[in-house]
Order: C-alpha cells, then structure tokens, then sequence
C-alpha cells in the first residue's frame, strides 16, 4: 500500500471497543435538500429584505450558543471543520490528495461534518444520540494535520469525537444517570435530586430558568451553585437585584449558595443585539420596533421578562410580510425540561398556502366545542391567532420543524394568544431516493401520493387546535382563579368535582417537568387524529366532494402515516437506559400503541419471517371512525384533563404506561434500525450586503459541500 493509499473505513475494532453498535454511525450518504427561497426573497421591498438580512445574522450568531448547550466538544469539531475549509479554500479533493487520504475517506468527513452541521452538534436533534464519524482516526487525523491550527484543534476532540464508551454518555440526559448535558456545565456530580430543588426554589422567587445553565461548585469543603444567565452584559441589571440566596432550610439543600452570574455566551449575545439594533431601521411598524427592542433588552442584560414582553409584542405583529422569532425557546433538550435552546428564524408568507390556514383559524370556533372535555376545561375566549404558511429563509438551532405554535409562556397564550406557523419549503422539501418502509405493498402508492398532503392536514390541526386548545385551572394570584372555586368543575374522568390545580407562580412545564414537552406534543397529535377526518375540515384544505382526493384516503393516509411514525420511534428509544431520545417520536409511538390496544383488528404489525424483515402495517381503514378515533378521544381527554388540573401524578403514570417498549415492540427495534433512513439535512441560503446597500441572496449546492459552504460564509 502506497503512502497516497487510504485505510479509511467506518472505525475498526482497532480504533473502537468490539461492541461499537452501528445505530452510533453518522449517516452513510445523508439526505440533503435545499429550501428554496429565491422567488419569496426576491418579492420583498428593499427595507423588508435589509429587516430580514439583519435579523438572520442575529438568528444565526447564536449556532455556537445552541452547540455549546448539546456537548462540551461540539463548538470545537466545527471549529476544525471550518477551518480545514479556509485553509483549502473548500477544496476538498486536495485536501484528501495532500494528505495522502483517498477520496471515499474525504467523503465520509464531508458526510460526518453534514450531521455535525445540521444538528448543530454531536448528538442528534431528533433522538439525542451521539453520532461518531465513520472515517478511521487514522485517515482523520491525516486530514486534520494540513496546518498548525487544524491539528490543535483534532488533538483536542480526538477522544470525544471517538467515544462511545460508557454506553451512557452516548445520549443526552440528567449527569447522575451517566448521560451528557451541558446545560450544567462542568458539574457531573450534580443530581437530578439537586436540579428539582434548585427548580422548585426558582419558581418560589419567581427566577426563569429559559435562558439559564445551571453549574455546581464543588471545592471538597463547600458546594454552591451558580445560575448562568444568557446575556452581553456580566453585571445585573440594577444595584439592588439580588445576585445571591441561601437555600432554605429544611430542605433538600439547606444553608447552600444559588449565586446568579451574568455574561454566559456574552460575544454571541452582545453581537445578537447588535445585530437587531441595525435591523429596527427597517421594521415596518411601531409593534416591530417595540418587539426588537425587547429582544435586545433580553439578550443585553439576559432578562426573560423582556424576552416575554418581546413575545406580546410578536403575537400582535399580524400578518407579517417578514415573520421573525428568536431566544431561548424550546426546552426538549434540557432534561428538567425548562431550560431552553437557543433558535431564530426569518421566513416570508406564503399567501396562496396561507389562505387554507385562515379559514382553518376562522371556523376553529366551530371544531373546539368536538374536543372531549367541555367548556369547562377551555378556555374562556378562543384568541385566534395569526396562522401562516411560511417559506424558511433562515432557522438557526438544531434542526426545523414543519410547523411551530409558540411562545411557550403560558401566561400570554392563556390571555394574550399565539401564533402557528407551517413551513411550506421544509414540508415539501424532498429528498433523492427517499425508501417508503413497513407500508403494505398494496397502500404504497396511495400513501406516497397523500401522505404530503394528510402531513399538511395534521401539522395544521396539531399547531391551531392541539397547541392552541385547553384551559389550565389556576389560581393566578393568592384567593384570585380563573374559574369558580365555589363550585369547581366536574373532572369527567372520575365524574367528581376536581381538587387539584396550578398554584400562583407555577406553570405547566414547572409543574409537569421534563414530561411535559413530550406530553404535549402527544396531546397535539391526539387533536389532529382525532378531528383529522371531519369532512368540513379536510373541504377546507381543498379535500372532499369538490375535490379529486377524497377525504376518506386523507384520513386513511393520516393513520397509516401516525402508525408509521409510532413504529420508527423506536429508534429513538434506548433499550438499556429505557429511555426516550425524542419528544415528538415518543408521543407518536404512544398513539401507535393506542391503535395497537384497541384490538379487534383495527391495526396489526404482520410478520413472517424471524427476523422481521418483512415487517408491515396492516390498518383497517373501515374502523378509523369506529374503532380507531374512540380510542383517540378517550386518551386525549385524559392527557387533557390531567393537564388542565395539574394532576402531574396521574398525567405522568398514564403517559408512562403508554410510552413503555413492551417485549414485541422492543423486538422490532431491530428491524427499525437496519431500515432506517438519513434524516434530512438542510441546506440555507445566506444574505449579504452589496456595496449599494442592497442584499443579495445566495443558495448553495444541495450536497454536504454546500452545506459547509453556506456555514464558513456565515462567518459565526
């Protein structure tokens, strides 16, 4: 073998322990799409494209806060990716040739580096598995010893970038269990014990943990610990805010510090805001401007008040040429479930797609009243939001939805409102060669003609009506609720008055804790099966008797897809910590196991041969109204009802029972992982100014290079 010869294959016994377990690989030949832009760009006035050019790189500027939330070495492998890039000028072949490494090799970097870039770290958006390059360390290291810098950087992440040993630290989760999460930094000895305390004190003094790390000191003769707050400014907002408390006593961590430390990611959240202060020039309005100087001030002095105030503001900016959001906003990745990653979007309106959106938001006053808890437990006044379909821009974080339903502040979207939006280019986007797997060979070619369609139908349901349905019971102030505490409602599920809700400063997510993100997309889901078939609801998205698609294969589609979807989850389900890597996946995998328990034939997973490789879904498509939505309703109103009265012991036990892998689902796992498919990777455009103060827009290749591109031109 020559010296120019390449050894490179997935890592060797050599270069990993014997038990290295395929499912930890980086996507062999990931599928990349790119989200076309260019004709919704190109429609904007000059000012609307300068708002949207300055508020993408303030949404971008925050990819080095989101890796360093998923993994202490996921900033510093991009760092390597990026600068092996500039010291070839992205020429990768030389790169390869130079370094005596072959191109397949070169080729698995690239596809390694597409994962690392479109889950903005190491562990993956959606199952929060570690991945590990399939390139040998050997061939790697060649590659990363091009310059000075590029071998620093490798010798710096070489064990971690390897590393799945412990099994444990190879998903993201609470330290004590084993598993990595860097929102508490630098603290592996900290419990889950010690992060619920320091929660429940939190929401005792009224500290929001959304743009928060949590860190303990421990020096062997004293612990503290330090609240670390998003912010460009490392001192308080004010010489009278109190920096430190002494837990209190009788409890779990009596006499012990919480100390609040200002300036955590403060170079990304001081360029943020600068970013935002040139993009207020161009808003189109006084609400536009008031909303961006809120986001500033809460990025500035890391106030979540004023990234709450930013969000009113949001809501009632309505129809948009330019849609914007960005903070500290979803909170799956965080164990506890209440700190958020950081995300920003900018994307356009869609009006001909929109249009479906608003006649589903003019008559969801006519669909709620056919939700199975009664108006007890709704909300008082439906507050109809703006519903858009957009076309994505930009959208920094580690991965896109189909469709939103934020903000995530219980208060504002109990008596403000909120907002659902559908991303019509990630929704459509396709990628190359895509395999349709467990689908019976005789429903194959209705599935692959609806199943775009039926997903419209129940993003749009899940976000209006899942989302944006059900009343919290609550005592908003002490002797203050927003029902009659006199005569409180009847729970429908035990046929009693109830005697349990949301005491003043607690929320759902406080309440419901790590569960809660996941119970709630799983309640989602319920609404969008459950009303999914409503002919007056699919005539709206243009199926029906007026239409070539019938309803009835909409709503079949629907189910085959959510049965699907249930039955793919399980590769997000870790067998030997039992523990789920994905919200989303985990509720659908209930709603398959609901269909599952209903019996009487309405869904089977079929099968002859040992291994499963045959493995199918058999849905009988006349006992969806019978069979199928009963059972729906029934587990919604319960998933309903436990949240509307915070009966978080109940909710949680039900949601477990339901979410359990039993013995014949745990066997199919097998079968899952050997079919799986690479999970989609975007590919951005960038903006840039032109020297006569217009922007002009750039897209780049739907390939793993593009995608690299489109990263190292974004300078961040």
């Amino acid at each position: 073998m020559s010296d120019n010869e390449s050894t490179s294959q997935p890592p060797k016994p050599e270069d990993q322990p014997e038990h290295l377990n395929i499912k930890y690989l980086a996507d062999s030949s990931p599928a990349i799409c790119r989200l076309e832009i260019e004709p919704h760009f190109s429609n904007l006035k000059p000012n609307e494209k300068l708002y949207a050019h300055y508020i993408s790189r303030a949404a971008f500027l925050g990819t080095r806060v989101t890796m360093r939330q998923i993994s202490p070495e996921s900033e510093t492998i991009y760092d390597l990716i990026v600068s092996q890039y500039k010291a070839v000028g992205g020429d990768w072949k030389k790169l390869g040739a130079e370094a005596g490494v072959s191109e397949e090799a070169v080729q698995l970097w690239l596809e390694y580096a597409a994962c690392l870039l479109g889950n903005a770290g190491n562990y993956k958006s959606f199952g929060d598995l570690k991945f590990i390059p399939r390139i040998s360390k050997e061939d790697l290291k060649k590659l990363a010893s091009y310059t000075e810098e590029t071998k620093a950087l490798y010798n710096a992440i070489e064990e971690p970038l390897y590393s799945i040993v412990p099994d444990e630290q190879n998903l993201l989760g609470f330290p004590d269990a084993g598993h990595i999460s860097a929102y508490y930094p630098d603290s592996p000895s900290i419990t889950k014990s010690e992060i619920e305390a320091i929660q429940a004190f939190m929401i005792e003094k009224n500290l929001l943990p959304g743009n928060t790390r949590l860190k303990k000191v421990d020096n062997n003769v004293t612990i503290e610990y330090q609240l670390l707050k998003a912010s460009a400014s490392t001192c308080p907002q004010s010489v009278d805010e109190i920096t430190e408390y002494t837990l209190p006593e009788g409890k779990t961590l009596e006499g012990r510090k919480l100390k609040i430390v200002y300036g955590d990611y403060s170079k990304e959240m001081r360029a943020i805001s600068d970013n935002l202060d040139r993009a207020v020039e161009y808003a189109a309005n006084d609400t536009q401007r008031n909303m961006l100087e809120e986001y500033r001030r809460s990025f500035c002095v890391g106030s979540l008040e004023a990234h709450k105030e930013s969000q009113k503001y949001w809501v009632k900016d309505i129809g948009p040429k330019v849609e914007v959001n960005l903070g500290f906003i979803e909170t799956y990745r965080d164990p506890a479930g209440v700190r958020g990653e950081w995300e920003g979007f900018v994307a356009m309106v869609n009006e001909e797609r929109t249009k479906a959106f608003g006649e589903l938001v003019k008559k969801a006053e006519v669909f709620i009243p056919r939700l199975p808890w009664g108006n007890d437990f709704e909300k008082d006044k439906f507050l109809k939001p703006d519903f858009t379909s957009l076309e994505v821009l930009t959208f920094a974080g580690s991965g896109i939805p189909a469709g939103i339903n934020i903000p995530n502040y219980d208060d504002i979207r109990q008596t403000i409102g909120f907002k659902n939006v559908s991303l019509g280019n990630v929704l459509s986007a396709k990628a190359p060669n895509e395999k349709i797997t467990f689908i019976q060979e005789k429903d194959l070619a209705l599935y692959e003609k609806l199943r775009g369609p039926a997903f419209e139908v129940q993003v749009g349901l899940h976000e209006l009506l899942g989302h944006g349905t059900g009343k919290l019971l609550s005592e908003l102030t002490p002797g203050n609720y927003n029902f009659d505490i006199s005569n409180p409602p009847i729970n429908p599920l035990t046929k009693e008055k109830v005697t349990s809700w949301y005491k003043p400063g607690q929320t759902w997510g406080s309440v419901f804790g790590g569960v809660a993100a996941s119970y709630e997309e799983c309640r989602a889901e319920c609404v969008a099966m459950y009303l999914g078939g409503d002919a007056d609801i699919l005539e709206i998205f243009g199926f029906g008797e007026h239409s070539d698609i019938k309803g009835e294969d909409v709503l079949y589609t629907e189910y085959l897809s959510m049965a699907r979807a249930g039955l793919l989850a399980l590769e997000q389900w870790d067998p030997k910590s039992k523990k789920w890597g994905q919200a989303h996946m985990q509720a659908r995998f209930s709603i398959l196991k609901c269909f599952l328990e209903v019996g009487d034939g309405f869904v089977k997973l079929t099968s002859t041969k040992p291994d499963h490789d045959d493995l199918a879904i058999d849905l009988d498509r006349n006992k969806i109204e019978s069979h199928g939505k009963p059972a729906v309703g029934l587990y919604l109103q319960k998933l309903s009802i436990y949240k509307s009265i915070a009966d978080v012991d109940a909710g949680t036990k039900l949601y477990a029972e339901m979410t359990a892998v039993g013995e014949e689902m745990a066997a199919y796992r097998d079968i899952v992982l050997r079919k799986k498919q690479p999970r989609k990777q975007f590919v951005e455009a960038n903006t840039f100014l032109k020297e006569d103060g217009g922007v002009e827009l750039k897209q780049y290749d739907a390939t793993c290079e593009g995608l690299i591109q489109s990263y190292v031109e974004r300078g961040i």
